[in-house]
């Protein structure tokens, strides 16, 4: 079944879990329920700070459950041996094709590219990848994280074949639909 939402999209394979979506930001309605006069509103020094919030896509091989952080926090320490996680966490056009984001095209992920020390916090027999490049002159980093480490020849061939599924409509694309990415 293919799974799309804020110029996304991924083959999610058939016992998978995914979700789309972006964290809750500093929008008119938000600043509004806040009690704060919306940025254009706003004047001078006084302007309310407004935070944009980007696309996250996270794809699971168990379910993936409601809270669950950018890079997984709440569902990774769950993890059994055999279970994958995959984030692609979107940091926005500004950034497309400079620095950290240099690399472009989806990254191919492979088993030596997996070790325990790249968890963003140490699991017992978990380990992880991370990527940083640019699709569609958008920035991104995928994230993922396999059950076991001792595990990794057999799971992230399944991982690689979802990433290979991903894909980004241009930033262009998307402001043309008013959606600033």
């Amino acid at each position: 079944m293919r799974r799309s939402g804020y110029g996304l999209s991924v083959e999610v394979p058939t016992g998978w879990s995914a979700a789309i979506g972006r964290r809750p930001g500093d929008d008119d309605a938000v600043l509004s329920a806040r009690g704060i006069a919306p940025p254009a509103a706003s004047a001078g020094r006084d302007a309310a700070p407004v935070e944009r919030t980007l696309p996250v896509a996270h794809l699971c091989s168990r379910a993936i459950p409601s809270g669950t952080g950018d890079f997984g926090a709440g569902l990774v320490e769950l993890l059994t041996g055999e279970d994958v996680f995959i984030a692609l966490v979107e940091y926005g056009s500004d950034l497309a094709g400079t620095g950290l984001f240099e690399r472009s095209g989806w990254p191919r992920l492979a088993p030596s590219q997996f070790s325990p020390n790249r968890m963003f916090r140490q699991l017992p027999g978990r380990s992880a990848s991370q990527h940083f490049f640019s699709v569609a002159d958008r920035a991104f980093c995928l994230y993922t994280v396999i059950g076991e480490h001792s595990r990794r020849m057999a799971s992230v061939p399944r991982a690689a074949g979802v990433v290979r599924t991903l894909g980004a409509e241009s930033a262009a694309s998307m402001r043309r639909r008013g959606v600033v990415v």
